[in-house]
């Protein structure tokens, strides 16, 4: 067997310039999605070189589902006192709750600082240390790669809010969300190489689980809801109504192919478009959730293959 020799290039040589180069390279969509899967975010409205006062944020956007700011700030180099004063600048006056530093190489101090960050914010507010790569193999076009250095701890924070948590409370409906996505990545994992989801977020304390199939306009997104009794599977569609009416011209392909009738949301005054499919069941249930994670597994998988080409 021949095997390739993989090579770590100088990220300096692939974009000479911080601001000109990597900054416009990473605002394209199909290059921010990279970064979006790694953070387990959904990313849009990016604006370049966004005005803050007499300074310029790098990256300024929105997250998809929640609408939150996102900043991010580029440094091809390794972090500095005066980009992570930057960082919080940037990040009050925009009101950001989503805060990206992208970096060629950190220090410990930097990396305490920013865990130092996601320790003591609010849970409405991340922080994120996001360490750039560049691949090659032989003479194959190079490949970039974001390591997450820190991250917020979800599970922690969730706790430290909740304090005693009560049962029957909001906190440990959100801790057994939790588990069940967790062990819905594990049920699904086990099938490799044979299933085509890709599963790379962390599961967290929420009614959903979103799932990304290479395209930055639409997401798959399973749910728990407890109060409607119900599992379900998703498309997101982001503020493009063209795309949404075009699925829907091919709808009866789209349902002979998944092999069930959908729920065709058209909602005009919303950011978004679905095209949803439930099943009946308690998700608390849990002696139900080997069931449910079979049956969101399956669907997730129908929906992926038959949206995938046409999105």
């Amino acid at each position: 067997m021949s095997l390739g020799e993989l090579k770590k290039l100088d990220l300096r040589k692939q974009w000479p310039h911080e601001a000109l180069d990597f900054t416009k390279w990473l605002a394209k969509e199909e290059n921010i999605q990279i970064l979006a899967d790694e953070l387990e975010i959904s990313v849009e409205e990016i604006k370049v070189e966004e005005a803050t006062g007499r300074y310029n944020a790098d990256i300024v956007a929105k997250e998809a589902n929640t609408g939150r700011v996102i900043i991010i700030e580029n440094q091809l180099e390794t972090t500095d006192h005066k980009h992570l004063g930057q960082i919080l600048t940037y990040a009050s006056a925009h009101d950001a709750s989503i805060i990206v530093w992208v970096v060629k190489d950190y220090t410990e101090e930097h990396k305490q600082a920013i865990d130092w960050f996601n320790r003591n914010m609010p849970e409405t507010i991340s922080f994120f240390l996001a360490q750039l790569e560049l691949w090659q193999i032989n003479d194959s076009l190079p490949a970039p790669k974001f390591n997450i250095i820190s991250e917020p701890n979800n599970w922690a924070k969730t706790i430290k809010q909740a304090g005693r948590i009560e049962k029957g409370s909001p906190s440990e409906l959100k801790l057994l969300q939790q588990r069940f996505w967790s062990e819905f990545k594990e049920f699904v994992n086990k099938e490799k190489p044979q299933t085509i989801l890709n599963l790379g977020r962390t599961p967290r304390p929420q009614h959903w689980f979103d799932i990304s199939i290479g395209s930055s306009k639409v997401n798959l997104s399973l749910t728990f809801n407890s109060k409607q009794e119900q599992v379900g599977c998703e498309l997101y569609i982001r503020k493009d109504a063209n795309l949404y009416e075009r699925l829907k011209a091919q709808k009866e392909i789209i349902e002979a192919e998944i092999g069930y009738s959908l729920d065709w949301m058209d909602l005009p005054e919303s950011a978004a478009f679905r095209v949803t499919l439930s099943k009946k069941g308690d998700p608390t249930n849990e002696d139900k959730w080997p069931e449910y994670h079979s049956w969101l597994k399956l669907t997730a998988e129908k929906f992926q293959k038959a949206f995938k080409g046409k999105v």
